[in-house]
């Protein structure tokens, strides 16, 4: 077979607008190591079209642009069309000089490839193609593949929990700013190079993921993928009050993406869950402040602490237990949270103090502030040996152990009835 020779080709003159961009060294840098990957590709190169299949423009895509291999499909769309298998050295060094020999760094390269054509924001819609790429091609979920619908859910959840913490302004419109300011890149390459998809606790977990579907489709008895509020009453074996699930609904935290009137789609359950076992995040703690704060301005007072409260008392009094007077408790609180005023809580007093979680929990959540007020010392043990570890991971890996458990049971349950079935 002749091998076909690598014609070398004049580098078009370089698009600097402003003098912003790459710097000449860096760039030069860039472009020899991919004129290298080019050669090396010419020189394996036998009778066929001359140019790189997706995984062999997966090093140029990580190594010239500094992003994920499974971004390689996205990029091709770009450099070669739609509909092209191959990427040229022709093709890719257009690309380069107009587009993203431009660009300073390798987030600003992420949101150019991600972005819609002249869209200021990056969307949900916009990470679909290249977390589908790193499910078909990441080792640690190779038992997806051959589950659609699943592979389907896990990529949304992973969306969602992207832009929970990334997108402060929780409006779905991801900025290069925001961008800028996350992890997300650095997780995005270290997730290729972990094996264990649930060693990467952040966005990625295929764990997590199953902890907040499975937590989901338990509270949607009916299966039509909207829960009410009756349904996430019943959220953690009944542990959330009357009042703050029609602050939920009311829709105080956040907006409701669900298209039901008085019903809570599957986004906003993530919203919530996330929010409401991982209290101490920033984002939670803003959702459940806006929730809280029922005169709307920017201030929890006592009046409102009491109101919310108030149902707990009736609740303790319900399980014979003796509740904790309010005067005893709001002092307990303030004396927890060190408000600049006393007995008027800002958010900035919530996110001054490691407590903040605890402090909703009192307010709302009858388990979790039995649990605080007995001060468990499996808990307390549990944060003294894993630090690393947050509120949620803590959440999650207890719900999977449990969902796990469940599981084998019905397996060995319906072993045991077929066992007997065929006696």
């Amino acid at each position: 077979m002749n091998r076909m020779a690598f014609e070398t080709h004049a580098i078009p003159t370089f698009y600097k607008p402003g003098g912003e961009g790459l710097s000449e060294e860096v760039n030069a840098k860039k472009m020899a190591l991919a004129e290298v990957l080019f050669a090396k590709r010419a020189a394996e190169h036998v009778d066929g079209p001359l140019g790189m299949n997706v995984e062999q423009f997966g090093d140029v895509v990580h190594e010239v642009i500094g992003l994920p291999r499974f971004f390689a499909k996205r990029v091709m769309k770009l450099v070669a069309g739609g509909d092209a298998t191959t990427v040229t050295r022709e093709q890719w060094f257009r690309y380069w000089n107009l587009t993203l020999r431009r660009l300073k760094d390798s987030e600003s390269a992420m949101f150019e490839i991600l972005r819609q054509p002249g869209a200021k924001s990056l969307v949900y819609s916009d990470f679909n193609d290249v977390l589908t790429s790193m499910v078909q091609t990441h080792p640690g979920l190779e038992f997806l593949r051959h589950t659609r619908e699943f592979q389907d859910r896990y990529v949304e959840t992973v969306i969602y929990r992207i832009f929970y913490d990334c997108n402060t302004h929780w409006n779905g419109k991801l900025t290069l700013r925001e961008l800028k300011r996350s992890d997300l890149l650095e997780m995005l390459l270290r997730v290729e190079e972990e094996e264990d998809i649930n060693r990467m606790l952040k966005y990625f977990s295929y764990e997590h993921f199953y902890v907040i579907y499975c937590k989901f489709w338990e509270l949607d008895t009916d299966h039509n993928f909207y829960i009410d509020r009756e349904d996430l009453l019943c959220y953690g074996n009944h542990a959330l009050t009357y009042r703050i699930v029609a602050r939920i609904f009311d829709q105080s935290g956040r907006p409701f993406k669900s298209d039901k009137p008085g019903k809570m789609c599957y986004e906003d359950f993530v919203w919530f869950i996330l929010s409401e076992e991982h209290k101490n995040h920033p984002m939670a703690l803003d959702y459940w402040f806006k929730c809280i704060d029922t005169h709307h301005d920017g201030v929890i007072t006592a009046e409102e602490i009491f109101y919310f409260y108030e149902e707990q008392i009736q609740r303790m009094e319900c399980l014979a237990q003796e509740p904790v007077l309010f005067e005893d408790i709001l002092c307990q609180l303030m004396d927890m949270l060190k408000p600049a005023v006393d007995g008027r809580v800002t958010l900035n007093d919530l996110r001054s103090s490691k407590m903040s979680g605890n402090f909703f929990n009192v307010l709302f959540n009858m388990n979790k502030f039995i649990a605080f007020e007995t001060r468990d010392p499996f808990l307390m043990r549990q944060e003294r040996e894993e630090p690393h570890l947050t509120e949620w991971d803590r959440f999650a890996r207890g719900e999977y152990l449990r969902l796990s458990l469940e599981e084998d049971d019905e397996m060995e349950t319906s072993s045991d009835l077929w066992g007997a079935s065929t006696m």
